[in-house]
């Protein structure tokens, strides 16, 4: 929960620098089975550095409409190959590619694109490739352009991806009914319909001391009164936490898992480490807890995962080395969740250590469809914070998973003025919040006042302290999820 107030350095990013190949539609006779019946056209650009490599592609479809594509072509060297890719299923043998479509962009009309793409990695040259097949038929006609020379590393996650083909809206007005399961975009967290969007909610207190405060009215009152999109289950691991009683608090967490899919909200299961810094020293109760968990949440389309609240004296190297040994733990039961990972210095993108995001940007976890998390509170952390936040967003995918309106210890009087500043900015930039804590504890980053969670009224102004009502007001305007 806390962050202390540091001072922070920053740096200015390079550029990488772009190579582009337009590959022209062709009118070579397709097989038998093809569906792209006359040609296609391929827009294949390159950001380079030593080693590796992002490449975005881009498929027009000039033939007959398709139901499902796959994309063909090969490295012209031996020592390229595909690592992490996105909105395709990449397979690679030898120097050959392919790239098969996933559901929501597999039916491309006649002149209809869509864009995909993929990290990768070279060891002598990274020349472009010079032919592409759609469903067997050739797309060819471009030179190769002159490969840029190596520069600074890519964004560590794909940009945003063609929107996929506009389906109407589930039925409900919930935000789950709305968005379905969500993936990572680009930079962004995006809906089923492959649309940016940004959830606003609340995170609990310590589930083992304010559980008292999260019953139906209560969470009736956040969803229905709040209109909030996000549940934060905060379930610290020491502190009389997880680890006096496992299984006691995986069936709690489970509990309220339960309770905000019945009101259409998502669940942020937060393993809420704090004190010791080091997120390693839980390695093997995250691995017991995630695994639990993930099992039995797997076929929920409400379930986020943020696998370390506030990592500190701790390298960002530490922490990385612990996500990649706890994400495979989820991935095996539940593939399609988005995680968040902790950053060093009390989840500050290392800023309050005296560093900035450019270790994460320049050694990212090595999985997909992950966020990364940065914390604040509004009365000790403004513009210098803010102006590392908005620097990352434009390379990193952000989840700001707690934060206050008061100082770092989450007492002190409210900081409107940061507040406001703060969450217009992540209204702008589309970061997603959830907002500490939505608990009666006597201090002043809680939402209702002391006292509250003894009786059963959780409306009203008379039950909110001054955080309460000003985060209320900013979470409770509408949502507007895109569809299409």
């Amino acid at each position: 929960m806390k962050l202390p107030a540091r001072p922070s350095r920053r740096t200015l990013l390079m550029a990488g620098a772009v190579g582009a190949l337009t590959v022209a539609a062709s009118a070579a006779v397709p097989p038998a089975d093809a569906q792209a019946a006359t040609g296609c056209a391929v827009t294949y650009t390159t950001s380079s550095w030593t080693g590796g490599f992002t490449a975005n592609i881009t498929i027009k479809n000039l033939g007959d409409a398709v139901d499902g594509w796959t994309l063909g072509f090969a490295f012209p060297d031996a020592g390229q190959r595909v690592g992490q890719g996105w909105s395709a299923t990449w397979s690679q043998t030898g120097a050959a590619v392919t790239a098969r479509s996933v559901s929501w962009n597999g039916a491309l009309a006649t002149g209809a694109s869509t864009s995909i793409g993929f990290n990768g990695t070279w060891t002598a040259a990274n020349p472009a490739p010079t032919a592409f097949t759609l469903n067997g038929t050739a797309c060819t006609g471009a030179t190769t352009p002159t490969t840029p020379p190596p520069t600074t590393p890519p964004p560590t996650t794909p940009p945003p991806t063609t929107p996929p083909p506009t389906t109407p809206p589930p039925g409900g007005q919930t935000p789950v009914a709305i968005n379905g399961q969500l993936r990572v975009c680009g930079v962004n967290l995006c809906n089923q319909y492959g649309r940016p969007i940004q959830l606003r909610g609340m995170s609990t207190h310590g589930i083992q001391w304010f559980a008292r405060c999260y019953n139906d009215a209560s969470l009736d009152a956040l969803a229905d009164d709040w209109r909030a999109d996000l549940l934060r289950i905060a379930m610290y691991v020491q502190e009389d936490g997880y680890e006096t009683d496992p299984a006691g608090f995986t069936n709690r967490v489970n509990a309220l898992v339960d309770e905000a899919e019945q009101r259409g909200m998502y669940a942020l299961i937060d393993f809420h480490t704090l004190t010791p810094g080091d997120p390693t020293y839980n390695l093997d109760r995250a691995k017991t807890f995630f695994a639990a968990v993930s099992a039995r949440n797997a076929a929920k389309k409400n379930v986020i995962y943020e696998i370390a609240n506030e990592p500190n004296g701790v390298s960002w190297a530490t922490i990385k080395s612990y996500a990649e040994q706890v994400i495979p733990v989820i991935r095996a039961n539940d593939p399609d969740a988005v995680v968040v990972i902790g950053t060093r210095g009390w989840s500050s993108l290392g800023v309050s250590d005296g560093s900035n995001a450019d270790e994460v940007i320049n050694n990212p976890v090595n999985a997909a469809n992950v966020m990364y998390t940065f914390h604040f509170y509004a009365a000790s952390h403004r513009d210098n914070y803010r102006a590392e936040v908005e620097r990352a967003a434009a390379r990193l995918p952000l989840f700001v998973t707690e934060f206050g309106t008061v100082d770092y210890t989450g007492d002190g009087g409210v900081d409107v003025a940061s507040s406001n500043a703060w969450i217009d900015l992540l209204d702008r930039l589309k970061i997603s919040y959830a907002n500490w804590t939505y608990s009666d504890k006597a201090e002043g980053s809680a939402a209702l006042r002391p006292g509250t969670c003894a009786g059963s009224t959780y409306t009203g102004p008379g039950v909110l302290t001054e955080s309460g009502a000003l985060i209320r007001d900013r979470i409770r305007t509408p949502d507007n999820f895109p569809t299409a």
